[in-house]
C-alpha cells in the first residue's frame, strides 16, 4: 500500500485503545461504538500488514509489534496536535456586528486590517439594528449608533449634507425626488431648518430602510440624499456624488467600535481595535 493511504484518522484510535487496553473504554473516550474502534484497528493492522493487539478473553494485550511502535506514534501524534494548535492560535477570528449604514466606511479599514494584521480573521455581520447586547449576542466587537452614546471608543460624528449624482447637478429642488435615509423626513427636515437662505418644498419623496440605500440610490441619479458626509467622503473623492450645498450639520449621534471585554492582546482585540482606529 502507498504511505498516502495510511489510515490516519485509526492511529487515535489505536493511541486511546493501547492506553485503556479495553475496546469498550476506548469507544466511550472516542465516542463511538466498540464495532467501529475495531475496524479502525484493523484497518490500521491491515496498512502496517502486522497485529498491533493480541485478543485475549479477559481484553487486548499489545503485540510485540504494536509495543514496538507505540512510543513513536505517540510522539509523532503529539507534535501533529501541537503543530495544529500553533497554527490555530496564529489565526483569530473576532465576530463583528455592524449597521449596515456604516459599510462604506467600514469596508476600506477591513481591507487595512486584513493587510496590516493577516492573524485576524474578521467574521462580519451587517444588520439594521444599531445596537448590540453582548449579554445575549455572541459577538467580540460591535459598531454601534446612536445618540448620546459614550461607551467605547467614538470613530466619528454624524453631520448631515445634502448629496446627488453628478448627471443631476444642474436640477433644481422642484426637479429632484428627495431622497431619505428612514421612514419619515427627519434628516431633511433637520438639514433645511439650519439653513440660512431661502428654503424648499419636499414635493417628491422618496424613503428607504437604510442611509446606504439612500447613497446608492443617489448614486444613481433618482434624486438627492440627504446623507452623512463621512460615509460618503469615497463617494465624492471618486466623482460618483456630488455636495450642492457645502454646509453640514451634526446631529449629535455618533458611530462608535465597543467590544464583549476590555481588548486584550490574547484574544487579538487590541490589534484589531489599535488598526481600525489608526485609520482615521
Amino acid at each position: 500500500m502507498s504511505r498516502r493511504s495510511l489510515p490516519l484518522n485509526a492511529i487515535d484510535a489505536f493511541l486511546i485503545t493501547a492506553r485503556h487496553l479495553n475496546l469498550t473504554h476506548a469507544a466511550r473516550e472516542l465516542c463511538l461504538t466498540q464495532g467501529a474502534v475495531s475496524r479502525k484497528i484493523a484497518a490500521l493492522e491491515e496498512w502496517f500488514g502486522f497485529p498491533l493487539f493480541e485478543r485475549h478473553a479477559r481484553g487486548l494485550r499489545l503485540s510485540s509489534q504494536g509495543s514496538a511502535l507505540l512510543p513513536e506514534l505517540q510522539s509523532a501524534f503529539e507534535h501533529l496536535l501541537n503543530v495544529a494548535d500553533r497554527a490555530r492560535s496564529q489565526q483569530t477570528v473576532i465576530r463583528l456586528k455592524a449597521p449596515t449604514c456604516a459599510m462604506r466606511w467600514l469596508v476600506p479599514r477591513l481591507l487595512d486590517v486584513e493587510r496590516e494584521q493577516p492573524e485576524l480573521q474578521i467574521a462580519l455581520t451587517t444588520t439594521t439594528d444599531h445596537n448590540v447586547n453582548f449579554k445575549t449576542e455572541s459577538y467580540d466587537a460591535a459598531i454601534v449608533f446612536g445618540t448620546h452614546m459614550s461607551a467605547g471608543d467614538l470613530l466619528f460624528e454624524e453631520a448631515l449634507t445634502p448629496v446627488l449624482s453628478p448627471l443631476r447637478a444642474g436640477s433644481t429642488p422642484e426637479q429632484l425626488t428627495f431622497l431619505h435615509p428612514t421612514r419619515d423626513k427627519t434628516d431633511w427636515s433637520l438639514w433645511l431648518a439650519k439653513q440660512d437662505g431661502p428654503t424648499f418644498a419636499m414635493r417628491k419623496n422618496q424613503h428607504f430602510d437604510t442611509m446606504d440605500l439612500a447613497i446608492t440610490a443617489a448614486i444613481q441619479g433618482l434624486g438627492i440624499a440627504i446623507v452623512d458626509e463621512t460615509l460618503v467622503k469615497e463617494d465624492i473623492r471618486a466623482g460618483r456624488l456630488t455636495r450642492p450645498f457645502r454646509t453640514s450639520i451634526k446631529t449629535g449621534a455618533s458611530y462608535r467600535l465597543v467590544f464583549r471585554e476590555s481588548p486584550g492582546a490574547e484574544n487579538g482585540l487590541a490589534a484589531f481595535r489599535s488598526c481600525l482606529l489608526n485609520q482615521g
